[in-house]
């Protein structure tokens, strides 16, 4: 406008944008991977799911056995993260923890299916067997359940693959003595998981690879419940125990997003340690894969790059929810454990705005002058703008049976994406 000064805006060319004497916004432009066009019906239906997304009222209200809780749980079935799998196609981790939970069971063989499949969801290899203790989480806006298994905690433990005679005991020792104390506390009344949630994020945490503030306000909640002081000590030692609560609570978020025609917005994105799958709102049966990517990271003691599996587990579920990778900047600190620097974290954040449909004000960032968090991936934007979803994770060993090696950032492959956009334009042409 006149009076007012000029400003520039490049795309690309720098050496032509360092010619311009003028104020200049360079923008990290790239074509779009497919040729999009205007939706009306999908964006009707998007608005929809995203909705539902944040409407969610995550509640903890129970605790029980797999095969008594699970839809469709069977005595002879394993449940692991991710897409589908075949035995023969495990990694390493994923083949130790199934192992493991064989003995743990006393099979000699069984069937395999995602705990997707069965409202479920799991870190790493992500297994639940007929026998373990499962948490319930419930959505009070939609009234979607979802479960998952609970954390063993750092080391060797069976997510990461190990499966030796002090993990199969630690294992036993929770069916027997923390899930039966747990159940008794949830008697008093459900645990807001959602208020947790909000104050966590407050609190630095990012609520998928950091849980210090969670797990601290979930385990004064507990003790004033009378929970038993060996189940205390043991979720004291364990800053991780709060990840499978908020896993849940995020799949029964996005699973009353789930189902709605035409939408495009993600509700699954796991990795199984072979392949890396999504499901979309308006495909919600249907998987789209591609492999798994292995994560770059810090790592434990010796161990290198070189030893790191490519990625695993259902935890994607947090980004998928606007938490985790998404959430990045509500936890500089975050980065002392995957890498990069607070920079980086808020950065990680502020470009996952791109690809996503609304800011969840039920999870604000106050280094962002308490915007919500990215939430609700629509994959025709990562098409539009080839970004690709950015998840901080655990790092397993690729052999069976070593367990945790580090941490890190990994981005999900774009093929997915594009698989389920073509998919969504075929079947609405």
């Amino acid at each position: 406008m006149l009076g007012q000064p000029i400003r520039a805006v490049t795309a690309g060319a720098s050496l032509i944008a360092d010619a311009v004497e003028a104020e200049q916004v360079r923008v990290d432009w790239r074509p779009p991977l497919e040729t999009l066009r205007p939706d009306p019906e999908t964006d009707r239906a998007n608005q929809e799911a995203v909705s539902r997304i944040l409407e969610a009222k995550p509640l903890w209200v129970g605790v029980g056995t797999a095969l008594d809780i699970i839809p469709g749980m069977r005595p002879e079935l394993l449940l692991h993260s991710g897409p589908p799998l075949r035995w023969e196609d495990a990694s390493g981790p994923m083949r130790g923890a199934l192992e493991g939970a064989l003995r743990l069971e006393g099979l000699a063989a069984a069937e395999l299916e995602p705990c997707h499949h069965h409202q479920a969801v799991g870190p790493m290899a992500g297994v639940i067997s007929a026998g373990m203790p499962v948490v319930i989480v419930e959505d009070q806006a939609s009234g979607r359940r979802a479960y998952s298994n609970l954390n063993e905690g750092l080391g060797k433990v069976l997510r990461y693959g190990a499966n030796d005679d002090a993990v199969l005991e630690r294992l036993r020792w929770m069916a027997q003595v923390l899930g039966p104390d747990l159940r008794r506390a949830l008697e008093a009344g459900p645990i807001d998981l959602g208020a947790i949630n909000q104050k966590a994020l407050q609190m630095g945490d990012e609520l998928h690879n950091r849980h210090r503030a969670a797990t601290s306000m979930l385990f004064r909640e507990l003790a004033l419940r009378g929970l038993s002081a060996a189940s205390m000590k043991f979720i004291d030692a364990n800053e991780y125990f709060y990840l499978n609560l908020v896993m849940a609570a995020a799949k029964a978020a996005c699973d009353a997003a789930s189902g709605v025609p035409r939408s495009t917005l993600v509700t699954t994105m796991a990795r199984n340690g072979t392949e890396f799958g999504v499901r979309i709102s308006g495909a919600s049966e249907r998987w789209f894969t591609a492999p798994a990517v292995v994560p770059v990271g810090l790592f434990l003691g010796s161990y290198t790059q070189a030893d790191a599996n490519p990625d695993i587990g259902d935890s994607a579920i947090t980004e998928t929810y606007g938490l985790g990778g998404f959430a990045m900047a509500a936890a500089p600190a975050i980065t002392r454990v995957v890498g990069g620097s607070a920079g980086t974290a808020r950065d990680a954040t502020l470009e996952m705005y791109e690809i996503t449909l609304e800011e969840n004000p039920n999870h604000q960032i106050p280094s962002l002058d308490f915007r919500g968090s990215p939430t609700g991936i629509d994959v025709r934007r990562i098409v539009e703008t080839g970004i690709q979803p950015l998840i901080n994770t655990g790092i397993a060993h690729k052999q069976a049976g070593v367990g945790q090696v580090g941490a890190g950032l990994v981005r999900a492959p774009v093929e997915p994406f594009l698989e389920a956009y073509r998919w969504h334009s075929s079947t609405s042409a």
